[in-house]
């Protein structure tokens, strides 16, 4: 009866000894991963463009991210398809944006605005449709060939950072046409040499959400 108690221990370790060998020769045979495997905290899941969490029903996830400086390019993602990016080869200096079917899921082709000419973005934005979602992400310099007529359209796609826009601020910006209210998805960092994060310009900004979609009856 004594030798119960000793008994019990030895099996315990042997079954902790046997774990570990058996749980080791899964993770590739290196203890140290076995650890890591157990007591590793486990990365956060991202959704749909990365979102942190997932979007309603009836939604589109999305994230618009400015570029850096004049170096890196910005991007933007919709429904996890990526209308915008330097890997697209569809990114240019000035204002990005890509224009979206808000009524259903159908994409119609991203623009790009150089800063040499807002011809093509009025283009664009005047024959606009009831309903069209506008995703816009600066890279460089968005501003300075912005002229009043410009400014006033992106004011009536929900903007109201847009009259401020000046040299080279960072501006990330989701409107639509026949937008009520001003738009909850509006983020502008003033280039400020107090402030910047690289040498004369602001540091990129990112944003994401979730946007409704309209029905077509609304459209």
């Amino acid at each position: 009866m004594r030798l119960a108690g000793p008994l019990r221990a030895v099996a315990v370790l042997l079954l902790v000894g046997l774990t570990w060998v058996f749980a080791s020769s899964i993770l590739g045979g290196d203890s140290n991963s076995v650890v890591k495997h157990f007591f590793s905290e486990p990365k956060p899941r991202r959704y749909t463009c990365g979102l942190s969490a997932p979007c309603p029903q009836k939604h589109l996830a999305f994230r618009v991210v400015s570029g850096a400086a004049n170096v890196i390019g910005p991007k933007i993602c919709l429904e996890d398809k990526i209308l915008v990016s330097s890997l697209n080869h569809n990114v240019g200096r000035g204002l990005n944006v890509a224009l979206v079917n808000g009524t259903l899921i159908g994409y119609i082709l991203p623009v790009c605005l150089p800063l040499s000419d807002v011809t093509d973005l009025l283009k664009y934005l005047l024959p606009l449709h009831e309903g069209t979602l506008v995703f816009v992400a600066s890279f460089d310099d968005p501003a300075t060939k912005l002229n009043d007529e410009a400014r006033r359209l992106f004011e009536e796609l929900g903007s109201t950072a847009v009259k401020e826009l000046t040299f080279r601020d960072s501006w990330v910006f989701v409107g639509a046409k026949g937008i009520e209210n001003k738009s909850p998805f509006e983020q502008r960092m003033k280039n400020s040499k107090n402030s910047n994060k690289y040498e004369g310009w602001p540091e990129s900004l990112e944003m994401d959400g979730c946007i409704p979609l309209r029905s077509p009856s609304e459209g």
